[in-house]
């Protein structure tokens, strides 16, 4: 069989499948992100039926879903939203990173990974799943909640340290000297920050390269110059993803509304392709042995999610039910923890790194998913009233 025809055959069954395991996860009410992550692995490297003429396809389709599902994101904020953002909840993103990242530089240290794993594996553990969340806040029609602009402050204050964290890594998984290192992360600063004062001084004359009112220049253009940027970014050693990000902060006003809804589709297909590829390139034979320290990871870095979701609420001025709610929709962890898995394993070659990553994904989304509806269940609300009631009578009694 011609190579281009088996290619074409594998793509479209594995896309046909991607749309099945869709409509399922949509019918029950969770996120795709760990049927498609199956689904890679079933295929993948010691999978049952290893595909390997469409390797290649995935491969650069992944590198397209992580571009656009971050400038996607970029495009939901401004830049001074952003400032705004960090000002108000520095309290919250300096708690969120020793809960989370701390636990996996201890655990990655523990395994023996050294210095490299425990950097990555800190990012890993460290990083909310800002797709999945967005998707649960949605779904269960939580956007005018008193605690939803505290959970998109600490998703914002991640997304943007990703931007210094991913350099830094980048620096350390390709084994640099402190001084090539410092040199490297200060040149990726440096293009952030330049980026993000364009952004914050001419966001508007950047989106008026660009008309609302014709949509195919439109979402060449922004297409264009969203790839243009995050390839420009990963040649000086910032990750393309962060690249993508700060060109949607660039963009306002129309241009931004009209250029997300057109590339929502896009972001969609290869997003989904991304977490295949992921699950492809992953050897599923050494997932089982890294399940059960995956499950302890799990455990961990779940409560530590939620008592910084619940201490940020707290500190907000929010209620016990918003606190948990707070708490429990931070549990899921997804893109960017992928996203750091794969550049640790490909540069610094620590294999294990993958399946472990896979696994913690898959458990935390899965487990994040269940955990996000337990507020609004009659139980959850019958303990928290009656805990309410015990702490009343105390007082009174006290007084």
């Amino acid at each position: 069989m011609h190579e281009n025809t088996l290619i074409l055959i594998e793509v479209g069954a594995l896309l046909l499948g991607m749309s099945i395991l869709g409509r399922i996860a949509a019918r029950f009410g969770f996120s795709p992100i760990p049927l498609y992550l199956i689904l890679g692995l079933v295929f993948g490297e010691g999978g049952l039926i290893p595909l390997d003429a469409s390797a290649d396809f995935f491969s650069v389709g992944s590198e397209i879903g992580v571009i656009l599902l971050l400038a996607l994101l970029g495009l939901e904020y401004t830049a001074t939203e952003l400032l705004t953002n960090l000002r108000q909840s520095k309290w919250a993103g300096a708690l969120d990173f020793l809960l989370n990242a701390v636990p996996g530089a201890v655990f990655a240290l523990i395994l023996g990974w050294g210095v490299v794993g425990a950097v990555a594996l800190a990012g890993i553990t460290w990083v909310s799943s800002s797709g999945v969340i967005a998707k649960l806040i949605r779904d269960l029609g939580r956007v005018s909640n008193r605690e939803t602009p505290t959970i998109l402050a600490i998703l914002v204050i991640e997304d943007l340290a990703m931007a210094f964290y991913l350099p830094v890594l980048s620096a350390v998984v390709v084994g640099v000297s402190l001084l090539q290192g410092a040199i490297t992360v200060a040149i990726a600063v440096g293009v952030v920050s330049l980026i993000l004062f364009i952004a914050l001084r001419f966001g508007g004359f950047v989106s008026r390269f660009f008309s609302p009112d014709h949509p195919e220049p439109l979402l060449l253009g922004v297409l264009g110059l969203t790839m243009l940027v995050a390839g420009l970014a990963a040649q000086v050693n910032v990750s393309a993803a962060v690249g993508a990000f700060l060109v949607g902060i660039a963009l306002s006003g129309r241009v931004a509304e009209q250029a997300s809804e057109l590339l929502t589709p896009l972001r969609d297909l290869f997003a989904a392709v991304f977490f295949v590829f992921f699950g492809l390139s992953t050897d599923a034979s050494q997932l089982f042995s890294m399940l059960v320290p995956a499950i302890v990871l799990a455990v961990v870095t779940i409560g530590t999610k939620i008592l910084t979701g619940y201490l940020s609420a707290k500190r907000a001025g929010i209620g016990v039910p918003g606190r948990w709610r707070a708490g429990f929709a931070l549990t899921p962890r997804g893109e960017f923890s992928i996203v750091i898995a794969g550049l640790a394993v490909t540069a610094a070659g620590i294999p294990l790194l993958a399946p472990l990553a896979t696994a913690y994904v898959l458990i935390t989304v899965i487990v994040g998913s269940i955990l996000a509806r337990v507020p609004d269940a009659p139980w959850f609300k019958a303990v928290l009233r009656s805990r309410a009631a015990a702490v009343r009578a105390k007082q009174a009694a006290a007084n």
